[in-house]
């Protein structure tokens, strides 16, 4: 495989995306057909991410975590994302979303609890959506009604990723509908809480061994201690972890088209027609050029992005612009991977066809293009 652009990546940063490569090659990579077939992830792989420390990347280590920095998770995903993107996103939502939400919003006690299970064995999910509830994220219907020293959580979600290998849900409801999104409130919940039931799995286009299902409440107690942040503040914590999640979804999609082009650079080395390999052929060798040339260009907008969040600097339009760019590569980029490959490209038989379907999503989850692209106007208008 191609390595990244090591020239904007400093040494400690090269060493990391090395052992996330080199770990992606070896344990990864021989599960993905099975894992595709099934549909499901194989369970003796998910420890195995928690021993390599990528489930809990920004953590403080005096919660088990790696103490690293938000590039670092979209180094991972990205890198983990080239070899499969179901393992990526599983990745990315356990660190981008969820850890990045406790982390800023938690309690030191909710912190305890919460964070040192996700840095040695539990899966997190994020459950926003629902049927009514999807680019309008603030028109959901779950409610919490105050019940002594508890909320009871009444509802459905919808798309809730991780949700069928989670063990801890960050829920947003509403309790308070009067007020509209200002009501809404983010809530821990755990998987065996009375009343709690993870539903259907969806039978997807792509991500297939990312599990993605329904969420059913019904009556559930959960404890005021699990609200994270302030009962009211939910649409802050979703709004901006959100925007972080876009990153990492772009980290996400520039690695399925990374690893589009590598299966395209070696198809084309060994393909033989007319006496020669196909890609010593010009027209082959510009639509190469073409793959690189835009999958470095969103790449370096996903890594600018996140170079801003951690300066603490703003960053929300190049999220927006990062997500959208790279969406829209990986599926061009993958889309020529299987005309390159031809009929062969076309078939089971070779991986590309799985990054096409996979590269779909991005211009879906954690925001549609449209609403990029809404983001990104409102905000070059506002500054002109």
């Amino acid at each position: 495989m191609t390595p990244a652009p090591l020239t904007v990546l400093t040494e400690d940063e090269e060493i990391f995306c090395k052992t996330v490569r080199e770990f992606s090659a070896q344990e990864i990579a021989p599960r993905v057909a099975e894992m595709e077939r099934n549909g499901r992830y194989d369970p003796e792989l998910i420890p195995k991410l928690f021993d390599l420390g990528v489930m809990a990347i920004e953590t403080p280590e005096r919660w088990g975590g790696a103490g690293g920095t938000f590039f670092l998770s979209v180094l991972a995903v990205e890198e983990i994302s080239r070899v499969d993107a179901s393992v990526g996103v599983l990745v990315d939502v356990q660190n981008t979303l969820v850890a990045n939400a406790v982390l800023r919003w938690g309690s030191e006690s909710l912190k305890e609890r919460v964070l040192s299970k996700m840095a040695s064995e539990t899966v997190t999910a994020y459950a926003l959506s629902e049927a009514a509830s999807g680019s309008d994220a603030f028109a959901l219907q779950t409610r919490a009604v105050e019940d002594g020293g508890a909320y009871v959580l009444s509802g459905r979600k919808l798309w809730i990723t991780n949700a069928a290998d989670a063990d801890i849900f960050l829920i947003f409801a509403n309790a308070n509908p009067e007020a509209g999104y200002r009501g809404i409130t983010c809530f821990v919940v755990e998987r065996d809480s009375p009343g709690f039931e993870v539903g259907r799995k969806e039978d997807k286009l792509g991500i297939r061994a990312s599990s993605t299902c329904e969420l059913i409440m019904d009556g559930v107690r959960v404890p005021k201690e699990n609200v994270l942040g302030e009962v009211g503040n939910g649409y802050k914590v979703a709004i901006e972890t959100l925007n972080e999640g876009r990153i990492g979804i772009g980290a996400q999609m520039v690695g399925v088209a990374q690893g589009a082009l590598d299966d395209a650079l070696s198809y084309t080395a060994e393909r033989q027609q007319f006496g020669k390999p196909i890609g010593a052929f010009q027209s082959v060798q510009f639509e190469l050029a073409q793959m690189a040339t835009e999958t470095e260009a969103a790449r370096l907008m996903v890594y600018n992005a996140a170079r801003l969040k951690d300066a603490g600097e703003s960053f929300v339009k190049q999220a927006a612009m990062a997500k959208f760019l790279s969406s829209e590569v990986a599926e061009r980029v993958t889309s020529l991977a299987v005309e390159l490959l031809g009929g062969v490209g076309y078939t089971r038989e070779y991986p590309v066809e799985k990054r096409y379907r996979d590269a779909k999503i991005g211009k879906i989850y954690e925001g549609t293009s449209h609403m990029q692209l809404q983001t990104i106007a409102r905000l070059i208008q506002r500054d002109a």
